[in-house]
Formats: C-alpha cells, sequence, structure tokens
C-alpha cells in the first residue's frame, strides 16, 4: 500500500512538471505520510530534479531566464531560512510545518479565486513580489511546496499559460539544483533514499506524458478546484493527524 502511495505521488511530480503546478501539493503530502515528514523532503528532491530536466526541453520556446533572475534573490533568502529551520526541528514539528506550508498556500489560491479583485490589489504592492520569493523559497525549501506561490505571482505580471510554464520550468530546476547540496548536507538524501528514487522513477516519467495529453484537454479551473479540496483535506491531517 505505501510503496503505491509514493508512486502515485511520483506520477504528481511529473503531472504538476507538465503544467498542473498545484497537484504539486498532493505529492508533498503522500510523500510525507509514507517516507516521514523531513525524509520526504530530501527523497523528493532527485524524483522533482529528474521530472524539471524532462520537462525543460519540452518548453525551452515558451518563457524566459529574466523573471527567474528577478525572483532569485529572494527566493535564496526563504531558502536558507528554510535550510536552518530544517536543521533544527524533529519531524513532528517538520510534518507540522509541511501540512501549515500545503494549507497556506490552498488558502492563496482560494482567496484568488474568491477574492480576484481583491487579490489584485496585494499582487499590485510593492513588496509582493520579494515576499513571494521568500516564501518560495522558505517553501521548496522545508515542503518542496513553492510551486502555487510562484505561479500565482507569475499570473500577476499577465504572462501566457505555456509562458508561465516555461518560466517556472527553468525556475525551479535552476533551484532545486541549488538545494542538492543543502539537502546532502542535512543527511536528508542518502544512499538509501536514491534506491527508492530509482524504484518511483519511472512513474514520474509516466505523469509527465500523461501531463502533456492532458494539458490541451483539461479545463484547467477544475483541475485546480479538485487539487485544493484534496491538499485542504491532506493538510489538515499532516497539522492534526
Amino acid at each position: 500500500m505505501m510503496l503505491i502511495l509514493a508512486l502515485v505521488a511520483a506520477v504528481c511530480i511529473g503531472l504538476s512538471k507538465a503544467g498542473f503546478s498545484g497537484i504539486s501539493l498532493v505529492s508533498v503530502v503522500l510523500l510525507a505520510e509514507v517516507y516521514g515528514a523531513k525524509a520526504s523532503v530530501g527523497l523528493a528532491l532527485p524524483l522533482l530534479i529528474a521530472a524539471d530536466l524532462m520537462a525543460y526541453p519540452a518548453f525551452l520556446k515558451h518563457g524566459s531566464w529574466k523573471p527567474v533572475w528577478k525572483l532569485l534573490p529572494a527566493t535564496l533568502v526563504g531558502l536558507f531560512i528554510g535550510w536552518w529551520l530544517l536543521g533544527e526541528i524533529g519531524d513532528l514539528v517538520a510534518r507540522r510545518i509541511i501540512g501549515g506550508s500545503v494549507l497556506f498556500m490552498v488558502l492563496v489560491q482560494a482567496f484568488r479565486r474568491w477574492k480576484p479583485g481583491a487579490f489584485e490589489v496585494l499582487a499590485e504592492s510593492r513588496g509582493f513580489g520579494n515576499g513571494a520569493g521568500v516564501l518560495g523559497g522558505f517553501s521548496t525549501m522545508l515542503a518542496n511546496a513553492a510551486g502555487p506561490v510562484i505561479q500565482l505571482y507569475l499570473l500577476t505580471r499577465r504572462i501566457p499559460k505555456m509562458e508561465l510554464i516555461g518560466i517556472g520550468a527553468r525556475f525551479f530546476l535552476l533551484v532545486n539544483l541549488i538545494k542538492v547540496p543543502l539537502n546532502a548536507r542535512l543527511a536528508l538524501i542518502t544512499q538509501e533514499s536514491l534506491w527508492e528514487n530509482a524504484k518511483l522513477l519511472p512513474a514520474v516519467f509516466v505523469g509527465i506524458v500523461v501531463g502533456r495529453w492532458l494539458i490541451g484537454r483539461v479545463p484547467q479551473v477544475a483541475f485546480e478546484w479538485m487539487i485544493v479540496g484534496f491538499s485542504a483535506v491532506a493538510a489538515v491531517r499532516l497539522l492534526w493527524g
């Protein structure tokens, strides 16, 4: 049963890299359930990088590196805060923080849908970009859960769908590579975790292929709401389960 949950999580990683970024929250929760909160952070990273390397060429003609460099300084600040905190806390606290991070991302997505006018005002504020970068860096280090907040930031820049996916592919490939030595220093990437990665990697590939096929066929809004609902339930389980 645990292997099935892990394979589902790996498929979700592939789907997220093919354009359905909200489903990355599902993989975060499932991997935390199977492997434990802290261990899941390091275990997921090689899978995310493999997915990034598979997805990046497919979106090479979409987007550019310019928005990535603009976000990177603030993201690095959040990244190192998250890295320090991850080294100081135990698995139970990590589980609570991951659950809280996922739930916060769900609330941000819901706020954007329910109050688009208020969200637009917030998005136009001077500090929104820096805040998104810091929060994204913190969330990706602690929970590999920065996809929704970075996507929301890019959406406020009026970036078309395919361009947004292309920029996201660049951003997360770079940031995930930066995270490798940080995770290794915390002993979250080990020989055992890499063996688990080898078992799950084919499912990541399946997720990318299915996601590429679905991206033009499934209404994005309906899909996002489904993921929001599932992620909210899962986050509550991490927080109070």
